[in-house]
Order: structure tokens, then sequence, then C-alpha cells
């Protein structure tokens, strides 16, 4: 038998999930920093959750992975982690508001494989709930720029209301399949504006309406004068949210009026995190506003709710790129020189000062532990013989620079904790 892995997977051996665990870390860090709680949520869900009337829409389920259970009932794995949060806060109506909480966890998409996209793949998700003031938007975007800031990528937030998306398509004179013709918008950057436009007649709209709409979607300059060049023709409320959010921000936050974000829950501000760099595919985060999905699980009733979700597989990719990768965690390696039980001692003592330790089980000689720690790149080696032990000291190696001296516990301790 060949042994394959299914299709859009993938292994991840310790140089790469060292780096997951540190992107994981820093983004934990920064959501932690801004008040939001964790949460977890399983990864199957009943399907007619995932398929509701206000969940991802039809594209999405397209991208389901769908089976059943021994008791028939229909199910599906989670593709995001938004819908199984508004399932949950309709679930327990005991929450305080606003509800802020992170989400770190596997999610499934049946799609298009890429070298950044894959079909089971983390999200890292910050959301606040009962909140209908856009100061949760503005939050959302500054938290978005510190964890870009952590993670040291040069990163642009891009902003955009569907609000503004309608009022376009309104004001062009369409009144039916407005979600359709947003997600054309949407491929403006991947196809170019004259696929677009012919996406849009395709949809069955006139020239005139596909000229209006083009030349909307098409302004340029600064956030100022794109907004200005607008509200000239639409100043509604999509427009002026845009304006309040967009004084916050004097850098690195770019209003894109062609921003649609790909599913149809979105009710106001969308945003989207790309390299500035373009050296990615594919955008590193994104999310916004979705005011209706949560009251469509609580009979109509109105919850607030905002948030946005980092990709851990692009975060992965790039930064694997910019750096070399650790190939261990450990930071010192025990050689026992015949001292197999002291060694032990010695371990337990250095790993209760909060140093990472592996020890040689195999009784190997100097030679073959040395050029284990080498290849490992382990960047200390302790040899412990019996003369060390009778100075209460042990012999340690710089592997970088071959430097060797006799220090006590403590003192290696401290040499690790303080570098």
């Amino acid at each position: 038998m060949e042994l394959k892995r299914a299709k859009g997977t993938e292994d991840f051996p310790p140089e790469k999930k060292i780096l997951r665990n540190e992107i994981v870390t820093k983004l934990q860090k920064v959501f932690e920093r801004y008040g939001y709680n964790p949460l977890e949520t399983p990864i199957l869900e009943r399907y007619e959750t995932l398929s509701a009337k206000y969940a991802g829409g039809s594209e999405i389920l397209k991208e389901t992975f769908q089976l059943r259970d021994q008791g028939d009932r229909q199910l599906g794995l989670r593709y995001d982690l938004t819908v199984p949060l508004a399932r949950f806060i309709a679930m327990n109506p005991q929450i305080a508001f606003p509800f802020k909480r992170y989400q770190i966890e596997k999610v499934f998409r049946d799609g298009p494989v890429t070298k950044a996209r894959i079909r089971e793949f983390y999200q890292c998700d910050v959301d606040v709930i009962g909140v209908k003031s856009i100061s949760a938007d503005i939050e959302i975007i500054q938290l978005a720029l510190d964890a870009l800031k952590e993670l040291n990528l040069k990163g642009i937030i891009k902003v955009n209301s569907r609000k503004l998306l309608n009022d376009i398509i309104e004001y062009s004179n369409i009144t039916k399949d407005k979600d359709s013709i947003i997600f054309s918008i949407d491929k403006l950057y991947k196809i170019g504006k004259e696929n677009v436009e012919i996406e849009l007649k395709e949809k069955g709209l006139g020239e005139n309406q596909v000229k209006e709409i083009m030349s909307l979607i098409s302004v340029s300059g600064t956030n100022d004068q794109k907004l200005e060049k607008i509200s000239k023709k639409i100043n509604t409320e999509g427009i002026r949210e845009l304006k309040e959010i967009l004084k916050f921000f004097k850098k690195d936050v770019e209003f894109d009026p062609t921003l649609a974000r790909g599913l149809s829950y979105y009710t106001g501000t969308v945003f989207e995190i790309v390299l500035k760099d373009k050296s990615l595919g594919c955008s590193i985060g994104g999310g916004g506003r979705y005011d209706n999905m949560i009251g469509a699980f609580k009979e109509g009733k109105e919850i607030p709710a905002v948030g946005i979700s980092f990709g851990l597989e692009p975060i992965t990719f790039t930064l694997g790129n910019l750096r070399k990768p650790k190939k261990t965690i450990t930071q010192i390696y025990i050689i026992p020189i015949k001292t197999f039980k002291e060694s032990i001692k010695v371990a337990k003592k250095l790993r209760d000062g909060n140093i990472n330790v592996d020890l040689d089980l195999n009784d190997r000689n100097i030679s073959k532990n040395l050029n284990y720690a080498n290849k490992l790149e382990i960047p200390y080696v302790i040899f412990i013989g019996k003369e060390e032990l009778k100075q209460k000291k042990v012999k340690i190696r710089d592997m970088k620079t071959g430097k060797e001296k006799l220090l006590t516990i403590q003192q290696i301790i401290k040499l690790l904790t303080e570098n």
C-alpha cells in the first residue's frame, strides 16, 4: 500500500510546528491584552446549523464536508469559527454582553489547494458580541495592527463596508442578485477590471450599470480622497461609518471599495490583512461585522457582532520563508559519562528552573551524542562525569563557539534565563 495524506492536509514536523506554536502564542498574547477570553467549540456541527439562512451562504456550503452519524443525523465539519460562535451565544442566554472571545482551532473546507491554502487549517479568531457602535470595529482594526507588529510582519489592513457596496448597487439601479454582484466586485484584484466587467454583464447587468459600478469602486488617491469622490454620489450610513473609522488610523489602514469578503453574513465593516510586499497570493486574515447572524439563531433578536480571523497557514508560510527554522525547543542536552542516575537528578533541577532539557537515554559515546546535538542544533551540551560531580559542578559547552566552562546548576540556570 502506498502511504499518502488526504488531499489538502499536511504533516508538520518539529521545525514547522515550533514556528506555528510561536505564532499562536504571540497572537494569544495580543488577544488577551485586549481583554478577549478563550472559547472552544466542537469540530462537528449539525448541518442545519452550518447551512442556516444567516450562516456562510451557498458559496461556502459547496466546500463543506458532510457526513452522517450512526443515528442518521446529517452533520458537517465546521468551515469557520464564527457560525459555531453564533450557535454558542444563542444557546447561552445568560452570557453578559459585551462578550469578547478568542478561539484558535481547526476548520475544514473542501476547496482548491494552493501553496498557502489547504483543506484542514487553523483559524485564530477574535470577536466582540453585543456592541452596535463602530467603536468595536475600531478596536478590532487596532488589535490587528498590534498582531502584525507582534509577529514582525509588514502588512496593511484593507477596510470597506458591505453597507457601502449595497448602496453602490442600489445607486446603479440593480435590484436582484446583490450578493452575486458583490462577490464579482470582490474579484477585481484577482482577475482584473476587464474580467469583472465581463462577469457582471454575464449576470445580466447593462452597459451603463457596469460603467457606474466600476467608476465608483475604481476611485484612487488617499483614503480621504477616495471617500470624498464616492460621497459626492453616495453619502449614506456606510460611507459615514467608514469616514469615522478611518479618522483613527494614519497609516497601514487602507480604504478599498472593492473589498467584500466571500461570506454572505457580513452586514457592515469588512477587513482584510495583506502583506505590503504582496509576496503571498492571498490574505493572511480577514473579517467584519455580522449583526444579523446570531439574532437569526435567537428568533430574530438583534445581537450585533464584529470580529477578525488570522490564518495560521499563510502566516506560517510567510514567516517560514523569512527565518531559519528552529529544529528543537531543547536548550540543553545532557551527556552522562557513566553517571545516568546522577544525570537524571541534574536534569530535574534544570527543568525545575524552567530550562528545556533532553538527556541521552541510549548510553551512546560522546562522539555520537555530540553529532546528535549538532544535528538538532541544540545550543548547549552538558557533560556529567565523576570528576565534575566531585566538584559539584558540570561542564557546559556552547555548541556555536565550542567554549566550555565548569559551572554549578544555579549558574547554568542563570546563564540561560538571562540570555
